[in-house]
């Protein structure tokens, strides 16, 4: 059964952050399913966060996955309630570890950029990290620096990871991976190069302001999405849709990002991966972000986030 892990609070600011769990189009607190039916979900407690899940989700996520099954029984019975969508807001499922993004990572994002790519037989996926004080939530403000004219929106699959892996291969790279989620990698175009420095890119300051990276609505568990090169992608400013094409145009696939950055590093639970971002960015088209603009990044089987832009 399809469900995701979300991280709320009552509009009320009451009581902090919440763990919620979706089920179809509606979404019920943790605690309370908890109550109505205890012998469920064996090792997940009351005040389970999805931030410490992560960190163990081998032992977790049979516990959100017998949870969500029982949702249709519960309501039944009259056990449980959906949580009323005005009563909360949603938070920042949770602050990744690291996040590590894929650079020029779709063919057609990298032919409407101008990159020159080798073969894909002579490369490697190009990374980089970005700051995890980064991300934001959805329904959330996304503050354009002053020093910047060329804020542009990436709508990338956010790929999590679950269980610390080194060297690992193409094959069992999924074995690794906990679920999946929205990200936005918001970039200040202009601030990503630089000229008063023989090294003409300068991504870190392009990319890690504060609220550069949306992120959200909530984590679809891996075993709820089994095509997640399938995934449509889709993003809109202002209601014109900008960005819309699956994850199959990846040059890279997210099994061959995970074996190249173990190869590396060490990859640690709440380690997230931003796949990469298709055609249709701001850049390629000329048009940028302003105060007032409001983007929404949706990603097929997971949801939607929604950002508006203001001036700092």
């Amino acid at each position: 059964m399809w469900h995701a892990i979300a991280t709320y609070e009552d509009r009320q600011g009451t009581a902090g952050e919440k763990t919620g769990l979706v089920v179809g189009d509606a979404m019920y607190d943790l605690h309370a399913l908890l109550q109505a039916n205890p012998h469920l979900a064996a090792g997940l407690g009351a005040d389970a966060k999805l931030a410490n899940a992560v960190q163990d989700w081998e032992k977790h996520a049979a516990g959100f996955r017998q949870l969500a099954t029982a949702v249709p029984a519960l309501l039944v019975k009259g056990l449980i309630h959906p949580l009323d969508p005005a009563s909360y807001r949603l938070c920042v499922p949770y602050v990744p570890g690291r996040i590590f993004g894929a650079a020029s990572n779709y063919y057609e994002h990298a032919r409407e950029m101008g990159t020159e790519l080798a073969p894909r037989e002579e490369s490697a996926p190009y990374c980089f990290m970005k700051a995890e004080t980064s991300v934001t939530a959805t329904d959330t403000k996304v503050v354009m620096p002053r020093d910047t004219e060329k804020l542009d929106w990436e709508v990338e699959l956010g790929v999590v990871i679950g269980k610390s892996c080194r060297n690992v291969s193409v094959e069992d790279a999924y074995d690794y991976v906990a679920g999946y989620t929205v990200f936005n990698d918001i970039s200040a175009r202009d601030l990503n190069r630089r000229s008063d420095y023989p090294f003409k890119h300068d991504w870190f300051r392009g990319k890690s302001h504060d609220t550069f990276g949306p992120m959200g609505p909530w984590l679809v568990p891996r075993d709820c999405i089994a095509h997640p090169q399938q995934l449509r992608m889709q993003l809109e400013v202002n209601g014109e849709m900008m960005q819309d094409d699956t994850a199959e145009g990846m040059i890279f696939n997210i099994a061959e990002q995970i074996a190249y950055l173990s190869g590396i590093l060490t990859l640690r639970p709440g380690d997230l991966i931003a796949t990469g971002t298709p055609t249709g960015v701001g850049m390629g088209r000329g048009v940028y972000l302003k105060h007032g603009d409001q983007m929404t990044a949706t990603i097929e089987k997971i949801g939607s986030i929604r950002n508006w832009v203001v001036a700092a």
